[in-house]
């Protein structure tokens, strides 16, 4: 039988348009009716007649909703939507007719409500792409503008810099010019305190040489004296030699010093320096005449005596003129040296004046470039101020533009707040919608390529839809002959999902256990499809840790918040492997339980009780509390199951492992207790012993999967056909599956896919039979509410619901 889902046409949008305002007054009273009162006596059909009378019902609804004009006007708060997902129906126990048309009112309240959000995501979805671009733009006007400003801010800060640099080179050119000026200063300072010395001594010496002149003025005034006396003594020696001449007869020796004494007073006129010595020769000459004449010495010694004072005098004259000559020769000697230093003093006093003109003339000419300079660094602090102010105004329209980016972040974040909502309403009304239905959810998970996997240069053999209706839902698988098949399912998972994000979409499924609803999640595909790595992954990396370890350790920390709200829980865990259709306790310590040596062990065995609970007998169960026991019993059930090497997989599971906690629930407040129970199946991977190459006990392994996995196929074709008899009694799995697959369960298959190319006629089979599941209608999920807690079986059953 072909998929429903795959044989299904698309539905267009106006077909989407159903609402409550289509159903007719009278069957909304007639339902109101029921609701409150409800027909007591209705006669009862068979299931065939409800069927029909169902479908009936539900094709007059949708027409009738078709050609109302308001129905697509319909508005929706979240409290309406709320009541309406969490709206439970009044059941009447045989009244099915009325029970159809409660069902079939809210299904058509249901669909119009999901018309409405899908109408309000379409056009969230336009808003976030309007949004989206104008942020788009406004991110790229902003990055231009912080590219602009930084720009300007790099010519800013490099002309800043520059004038800094400049600004450094004039201070130091400044300073140093100002320490030459100081110096110069002190050198003018000192050579003017010279210059004043100098001019000081000058004067002094210029005084001394006024006195000096002066001292010989006053000597040649006492020369000119002595020789008017000299001339006074040569007019009186002249008379005496007139008077000696008359006395020449009488003393010729006289006579002849006379001469002598006349040429030695010629020679004394004639020279001053000689006169000495002849006056002394004279003065002898004139005592030895003295002497040889007696009677002319009376007249003689006057004349002697008066020689000998005016020789005296003279001697005097001659010594004062000596030592006045001495005088001035010494003056004038200290004359030409101070005319002399004099000189050099002018010199140097001229130098120091040329050196303090140009001294002048450089200082002038700096303080004209410090004035420049000044000019300019003023100029340059105003273009600083210009270009501080253009910052600022950048800046603040910076500032502006990020404030705006920021509020469309925010209208953004809010919208994207809402569609999180708004998705997470949708996954609940389609939650409500498959439990009214009672479908068995399937999702599909496609493992990444493995560097084992011969694809090579080939195209992919897996593709996925974008369009809006199929995107996340929808997979194509492509044959290499062209040919390409379609299926869609409730949820599609490509080769990059994460395990958070899987365990995402069961989270609220696995929720329902603690809620007390029976939940049963199995993974199905072919061997090395990434069934195990799925359900169990890797518990030792936190961010690779399977579904198993992630919904226990959600229930334990839901259970854990729940104690707040008065709620008490008891927890009980089994696991078990179904080998070669046999049944093994994987946490049994007596390893007698197992086959050895061909000896039969334990014997387990599969019943149903009248509740529709399911047990296995003398199955081993621990009561746990904390995700640190059901860690270490999961790696004594992974050290204990049965795994293999074949040539598709290195560690081929080759049974089927079913992990399974019993939850118990009780409130003190308000005496409410609650049973739910949480099944968790990995099962054996089908494969092609062409493929596989299994001989020898793997291949006895594969003939008892594959006979397993034909009965749940046979089971499923059964159902999905609605037949009278489903043969869940030919294979232990398929009996152990009966409440999932039959009852009033919450069933959800993961279905593994590969893409090597080599493996596509299994993907294709797998994605059949997973299409087939998802069109099966089972029970509606019933809550189990209990008067009482209930006792423990005495014979250690655990039910498998």
């Amino acid at each position: 039988m072909a998929s429903r889902n795959q044989n299904r046409p698309p539905r267009s949008p106006s077909s989407k348009k159903e609402g409550v305002e289509g159903i007719p007054l009278d069957k909304r009273r007639r339902i109101g009716m029921g609701r409150t009162g409800g027909a007591t006596n209705v006669e009862r059909k068979p299931f065939g007649s409800v069927n029909r009378k169902l479908d009936v019902t539900a094709t007059s609804d949708v027409g009738s909703c078709a050609e109302g004009s308001d129905c697509g006007n319909v508005e929706f708060t979240k409290e309406e939507v709320d009541a309406l997902v969490n709206e439970r129906l009044k059941m009447k126990k045989f009244d099915h007719k009325v029970n159809l048309e409660l069902v079939s009112e809210l299904n058509a309240r249901l669909k119009v409500c999901i018309k409405w959000f899908q109408k309000r995501d379409e056009s969230h979805v336009e808003e976030e792409g309007k949004l989206q671009i104008a942020l788009d733009a406004l991110e790229k006007k902003c990055t231009e503008t912080e590219a602009e400003m930084k720009n300007k801010e790099g010519r800013f800060s490099a002309t800043i810099s520059e004038l800094r640099q400049d600004n450094a080179c004039l201070q130091e050119r400044l300073s140093k010019e100002e320490s030459e000026k100081l110096d110069a200063i002190a050198c003018h300072r000192k050579e003017n305190e010279a210059r004043i010395a100098l001019e000081a001594s000058q004067a002094s010496l210029s005084k001394d040489l006024e006195k000096a002149q002066q001292d010989i003025l006053a000597a040649n005034q006492r020369a000119s004296s002595v020789d008017d006396m000299y001339k006074r003594l040569q007019e009186y020696n002249l008379s005496l030699q007139q008077y000696n001449s008359k006395l020449h007869a009488e003393l010729e020796v006289a006579r002849e010093s006379l001469k002598r004494v006349e040429k030695e007073k010629s020679t004394i006129v004639e020279n001053h320096s000689t006169l000495r010595g002849r006056y002394s020769s004279l003065q002898d000459q004139l005592n030895l005449a003295r002497t040889a004449q007696d009677e002319a010495l009376n007249q003689k010694e006057t004349l002697a005596n008066e020689v000998k004072c005016l020789r005296g005098e003279l001697q005097q004259v001659r010594e004062d003129r000596d030592r006045q000559v001495a005088q001035v020769q010494v003056l004038t000697s200290d004359v030409v040296k101070y005319k002399e230093s004099t000189g050099e003093s002018c010199a140097k006093l001229e130098y120091l004046m040329e050196k303090t003109k140009s001294l002048e003339e450089t200082c002038s000419s700096q303080r004209e470039q410090i004035c420049l300079l000044e000019h300019q660094l003023t100029a340059a602090n105003e273009k600083l101020k210009m270009s501080d102010l253009s910052s600022i105004e950048t800046r603040t329209e910076f500032e502006k533009q990020k404030r705006t980016v920021r509020e469309l972040q925010e209208r953004l974040a809010e919208t994207e707040n809402q569609l999180v909502e708004g998705e997470k309403l949708r996954k609940k009304l389609h939650n409500t919608i498959l439990e009214l239905k009672g479908n068995i959810r399937v999702f599909c998970r496609v493992r990444p390529v493995l560097p084992d996997d011969g694809t090579g240069s080939e195209p992919p053999v897996i593709s996925y839809p974008t369009s809006t209706e199929a995107l996340g839902r929808g997979i194509d698988v492509i044959q290499s002959a062209g040919q390409k098949y379609p299926f869609t399912f409730d949820k599609v998972f490509n080769h990059d999902a994460s395990q958070q994000e899987v365990f995402v979409e069961i989270s609220q499924l696995v929720q329902s256990a603690l809620d007390g609803y029976k939940v049963c999640i199995f993974a199905y595909g072919q061997t090395g499809s990434g069934k195990t790595y799925t359900m169990m992954g890797r518990p030792e990396a936190p961010e690779q840790k399977g579904l198993i370890p992630r919904s226990l350790e959600q229930i334990f920390q839901t259970s854990q918040s729940l104690m707040a709200k008065g709620w008490k829980y008891k927890m009980q865990a089994s696991m078990l492997e179904i080998y070669n259709e046999t049944i093994r306790d994987l946490l049994s310590t007596n390893k007698s339980s197992s086959t050895e040596n061909g000896a039969p062990g334990k014997q387990y065995t599969i019943k149903h009780d009248a509740n529709g609970n399911t047990y296995v007998t003398d199955l081993t169960i621990v009561d746990v509390c904390r995700m640190e026991e059901i860690s270490s019993l999961l790696r004594q059930a992974a050290q204990s199951r049965s795994v293999g090497k074949t040539q598709m997989n290195e560690q081929s599971s080759r049974s089927h492992f079913v992990f399974t906690l019993r939850i118990s629930g009780v409130n003190e407040g308000t005496e409410q207790q609650v049973q739910g129970v949480l099944n968790l199946i990995d099962l054996a991977g089908s494969e092609r012993l062409s493929r596989s190459g299994a001989t020898g006990d793997r291949l006895k392994e594969t003939q008892a999967i594959n006979r397993s996995l034909s009965c749940l196929s046979d089971v499923i074709f059964a159902l999905a056909k609605k037949e009278d008899h489903v043969p869940f009694r030919n294979s232990k799995l398929t009996y152990l599956l009966q409440p999932c697959l039959g009852g009033d369960s919450k069933t959800l298959m993961f279905v593994n896919i590969s893409p090597d190319p080599a493996s596509v006629g299994e993907s294709l089979c797998s994605l059949r039979f997973a299409a087939r599941v998802n069109a099966c209608e089972i029970g509606i999920p019933r809550r189990q509410m209990l008067a009482q807690m209930p006792a423990r079986p005495a014979d250690s059953r655990l039910s498998y619901g």
